[in-house]
């Protein structure tokens, strides 16, 4: 049988942001690469390069032009907050500070590779029963994760090295080869052509994304803090993130750790134009929006708002007999507050139009929300709490949601208006209050008002689902990203040649965001690993 041979002083499997950092980073001291890379090439660069592009630095330049007063002690204290790590994790904590003292050092690699950021700072996962970020420290890529991931690319094919380097398309990896205790190839099959390959390597850097982009995986480890999985779960994540090279490193000895702990979001959409199975959208849920149980109940007793704490957004739902959930807003709150998290549907960041952008943002994203209308089944509008109520059971085929049910929800919040501005009594007002203070949050943002008012027609209610995103655990790996041996009586005891980088590694040790990510942190620990990884790999 004829099988495509190939040899490369290292073997990176996986092409997003962590694999394509890898190479950089051993191009740079002249070592041949390979890279194996089972998508298409146009979609080289991953779910980064669907992304939002956000990246979590400390003290930058941004937040210093903004006159936000930020420390790495500050920063420490918010992410072990919001991590809540257990007792017994060891490497999740040392790789959080590891990377928590290196922020600076990724944003000038990143300013490097000619990649510019928004001025505006954002302010998410500011946290509510555990504390989150104090300050601002989502950082826009200008682009969005489509820009960064293009400079990225860019820089890679014109590296003064790049004859060093070979990337195979449409190429998925299945299996290792060993001898004498060290990875000696990697072996797989061309999907296109159906042709078995082997790639022979010294070093073999694991770069393939996490476990959720498999709904069977996502349901396996569901955490139990989230009661039972879902009916419903979108997948937000890679298609190709489905945990295969974990299963591997476990057959041959290799340490998985945390895979319960997931960063999912609570507001997914079936895409409208879906490009793989399952496709789910994650909209950026608009702050002065009603947050419903299946029935039209608000859930509580804290009501849900954006952008304080996912998790506990996620947590709410999952409590419910039905887990998915409403948004109820009107036109004008869908036009000033709602997105999506991701550069498919912000073409003025993305296209670095500075004029479209700022339409978006003063005037909405208008585009969003006429093919929400048109397209999404999901995106229901009306012009009564009646007619509402009654295309919403139309949709779910049910009569869970009770016309008085629905109107005392929406009642129950703008009764407040009634009263004088003094005594609002609310806590989703207050928070949008909180977040209107933040001038970066002020422009996308509406001051707080009733919901239900005829000026603001059609009333709008989206049926949103738990839609699964990143892996917070993974292949569990030392601070030189070599991934730990699970049968050794020594905690420290690592593969010579194996190395396990970005989410594949759950972004560093197997788990460095604990239960919760401070957001903007994804793409930024994904290059820190990988940078990682390829200087012990120069240097050994």
């Amino acid at each position: 049988m004829k099988i495509s041979k190939y040899q490369a002083h290292t073997v990176i499997v996986g092409g997003g942001i962590a694999g394509i950092t890898t190479a950089i980073e051993l191009l740079d001291a002249n070592k041949k690469v390979l890279i194996v890379e089972r998508d298409f090439e146009k979609n080289f660069g991953g779910l980064a390069k669907e992304s939002f592009g956000g990246m979590f630095f400390i003290n930058s330049p941004q937040q210093r032009f903004s006159k936000i007063n930020d420390s790495i002690s500050q920063a420490k204290k918010d992410w072990f907050s919001f991590a809540e790590f257990s007792e017994e994790e060891v490497w999740g904590k040392k790789w959080a500070e590891a990377f928590l003292e290196s922020t600076d050092l990724i944003y000038k690699w990143v300013r490097s590779k000619k990649v510019n950021f928004f001025p505006v700072v954002h302010w998410v996962e500011r946290g509510l029963f555990q504390p989150g970020n104090s300050v601002p420290r989502f950082h826009m890529v200008w682009g969005t994760g489509h820009g960064l991931i293009e400079a990225l690319v860019t820089h890679l094919n014109t590296h003064p090295n790049r004859n060093n380097l070979t990337v195979l398309f449409q190429h998925k990896a299945e299996d290792f080869d060993f001898k004498n205790g060290e990875l000696t190839s990697v072996r797989g099959i061309n999907e296109a052509t159906k042709i078995p390959f082997i790639c022979k390597a010294d070093n073999v850097v694991l770069a393939t994304g996490g476990i959720n982009g498999s709904m069977q995986k996502v349901r396996k480890y569901w955490h139990k803090e989230w009661r039972t999985p879902p009916e419903v779960i979108l997948n937000g994540s890679h298609q190709f993130s489905d945990g295969l090279m974990h299963d591997k490193v476990q057959e041959i000895g290799g340490r998985i750790a945390n895979l319960n702990l997931m960063w999912n979001y609570a507001a997914g959409i079936p895409h409208p134009y879906p490009k793989r199975n399952n496709h789910g959208l994650s909209l950026v849920p608009p702050k002065s929006a009603l947050w419903l149980n299946y029935k039209g109940e608000r859930m509580g007793p804290i009501p849900l708002v954006t952008s304080f704490d996912t998790r506990y957004l996620v947590t709410k739902i999952c409590e419910q007999e039905k887990q998915y959930s409403w948004q109820i807003l009107n036109k004008k709150i869908a036009y000033k507050e709602l997105g999506v998290s991701g550069s498919e549907f912000n073409e003025g960041i993305k296209n670095k139009k500075i004029v479209s952008f700022l339409y978006s943002v003063l005037k909405g994203n208008k585009r969003l929300i006429k093919a929400l209308e048109k397209d999404s089944p999901n995106y229901i509008t009306a012009n009564s709490i009646e007619e509402l109520a009654q295309k919403m059971n139309d949709l779910t085929g049910t009569n869970d949601v009770d016309v008085e049910v629905l109107k005392a929800s929406i009642d129950s919040y703008d009764q407040n208006f009634e009263r004088g501005k003094d005594i609002w009594n609310d806590e989703q007002i207050r928070r949008i209050i909180h977040t209107r203070a933040y001038k970066g949050d002020r422009k996308r943002t509406l001051k707080p008002q009733k919901l239900n008012q005829k000026s603001a027609y059609p009333l709008i209610a989206i049926r949103e689902f738990i839609l699964s995103r990143k892996s917070l655990g993974g292949i569990q790996t030392n601070l030189n990203s070599q991934v730990l041996k699970s049968n050794s009586a020594q905690a420290t005891a690592a593969f010579s040649n194996l190395y396990a980088v970005g989410e594949a590694a759950g972004f560093g040790g197997g788990g460095s965001h604990g239960k919760r990510a401070l957001e903007g942190t994804f793409l930024a620990t994904c290059i820190f690993t990988a940078q990682k990884a390829a200087k012990h790999i120069i240097n050994k």
